[in-house]
């Protein structure tokens, strides 16, 4: 039986045909998971009602997560965790300096999460561990374990609901970030839960896309088991695709490819970042230009739409050498 979820999410999230960016054969759709929350949209908060309302259950007295110095999933977690008391530690690594990143480690400092830096990603367990004490509820970077991944079964149970109202059609293809993993396996096993054919295009932008492969298709399994159904390692695989081809010079670096998938967004009032969705779509407009028959994508969309406000002052990022240095020079832009 499943955990009664937290209630974050506003309503369903909408859905609107790209006509611009459509061609002959390919129809372009928007899946707008920017506004699942007033406060602070994107895919994180759909994790996060079944991550709060399992640590609410078994009374939680802290949360602890980590991920990279600008990290969404960090600053939704310590937005949507004081609507319920529970304050926040957040153990942070290094990214690539950019200004988004800058506007997320600001908010983040705003937000009242108690900011743990850490000098490389390989120091994040060991940081993780130091901080954590009776009482504390551990979340996984991304909000990626069993519960995180199971919002997204729900999301896809969301999407055949607007399919059979007539607000879409099918997609063939759905197209998302691949980061920590779970947003991209809980569609996957919904699409399987629900025995649809869609396939879900997982857009990878953190690891190489074998070890993302292993974590999407290991967290569909177990959302699947807890969920009720039948995993079935097959049916998982051959509805997954990964794309590793828009990583540009690793996480967090900006791409030419995602730049010019900004530029396209904006022909339609949608606005990307560097880290996840502007690579995300650009994956989406390639699959749209190379498609050899009549197809329907849906581009999944994970940023919020809600800005952070103006977090903290410059100053309290750059007057602390530790924080600093969390935000480290960007490389020339790579495809």
């Amino acid at each position: 039986m499943l955990p009664e979820p937290a209630r974050l999410l506003s309503g369903p999230t909408p859905v609107r045909r790209l006509d611009a960016l459509c061609t002959e054969n390919v129809e372009l759709w928007l899946k707008d998971d920017g506004l699942t929350h007033p406060e602070y949209g994107g895919n994180k908060v759909r994790k996060l009602e079944f991550i709060l309302g399992v640590a609410l259950a078994r009374g939680a007295r802290r949360l602890v997560t980590s991920g990279a110095a600008g990290s969404h999933h960090v600053l939704c977690t310590a937005l949507m965790a004081r609507h319920f008391g529970l304050p926040v530690a957040a153990v942070l690594c290094p990214q690539p300096h950019t200004e988004h990143a800058e506007q997320m480690l600001r908010a983040i400092l705003a937000s009242g999460a108690e900011v743990i830096p850490t000098s490389s990603y390989a120091g994040v367990a060991l940081a993780t561990a130091r901080v954590l004490r009776a009482g504390d509820r551990l979340i996984p970077p991304g909000g990626s374990d069993v519960w995180g991944t199971l919002g997204y079964v729900r999301c896809l149970r969301e999407l055949l609901a607007q399919v059979d109202a007539g607000e879409l059609p099918l997609p063939d293809e759905i197209v998302v970030a691949v980061g920590s993993g779970g947003t991209a396996a809980g569609l996957l096993a919904g699409c399987l839960r629900e025995g649809i054919r869609t396939r879900v295009v997982g857009v990878d932008v953190a690891t190489s896309r074998w070890v993302a492969r292993s974590v999407v298709l290991g967290l569909a399994h177990r959302a699947l088991a807890r969920d009720g159904g039948a995993p079935d390692w097959g049916r998982l695989a051959s509805g997954l695709v990964l794309d590793g081809a828009f990583k540009g010079g690793g996480y967090g670096e900006p791409s030419d490819a995602g730049r010019r998938a900004e530029a396209e967004a904006g022909r339609v009032g949608l606005t990307l970042d560097p880290t996840y969705t502007a690579k995300a779509f650009a994956a989406a407009l390639r699959r749209r230009d190379r498609a050899g028959q009549a197809q329907k994508l849906l581009y999944l969309h994970t940023l919020s739409n809600a800005t952070p406000g103006p977090g903290a002052p410059p100053t309290a990022v750059f007057g602390v050498p530790e924080l600093r240095r969390l935000l480290t020079p960007t490389r020339a832009l790579a495809r």
